[in-house]
C-alpha cells in the first residue's frame, strides 16, 4: 500500500476499506467507461468534421469553377454585344445604298433576338 495504516485502525474498521475499495473501483470503471464513450464520440465528430471538410473543400472547387464559367461567358457576352454595334453601324451606312425592297429584307432578320453566334451557340450547350 501507499499509506501505512497502524494496524489498531485496520482492525477497528475492516468492513470500511473494502467498500471503499468496492466505490474506488466501481468509480474508476465508471470513469473508464465514459472515456470510451466519450472517445468514440470524438472520433464519429472527427469523421464527421473530415468528411465537411472535403465536402467544403469540392464546393469551393466548383465555385471557383463556376465563377470562372461565368466571367467567360460575361467576356463573350460583351463581346458580341461589341460585334452587334459594329454591325449595326455598318448597316446603317450601307443600308441608304441598298433599295427599299432589299432594306426591309434586312432590317427584319437582323432585329431577331433569336440570332445567336456560332461560337455563343456551341458555349450555351
Amino acid at each position: 500500500m501507499m499509506f501505512p495504516q497502524s494496524s489498531s485502525r485496520h482492525s477497528s474498521s475492516s468492513h470500511l476499506p473494502q467498500q471503499l475499495k468496492f466505490t474506488t473501483s466501481d468509480s474508476c470503471d465508471r470513469i473508464k467507461d465514459e472515456f470510451q464513450l466519450l472517445q468514440a464520440q470524438y472520433h464519429s465528430l472527427k469523421l464527421e468534421c473530415d468528411k465537411l471538410a472535403s465536402e467544403k473543400s469540392e464546393m469551393q472547387r466548383h465555385y471557383v469553377m463556376y465563377y470562372e464559367m461565368s466571367y467567360g461567358l460575361n467576356i463573350e457576352m460583351h463581346k458580341q454585344a461589341e460585334i452587334v454595334k459594329r454591325l449595326n453601324g455598318i448597316c446603317a451606312q450601307v443600308l441608304p445604298y441598298l433599295s427599299q425592297e432589299v432594306g426591309v429584307s434586312c432590317i427584319t432578320p437582323a432585329g431577331s433576338p433569336h440570332v445567336l453566334s456560332p461560337l455563343l451557340h456551341r458555349m450555351l450547350q
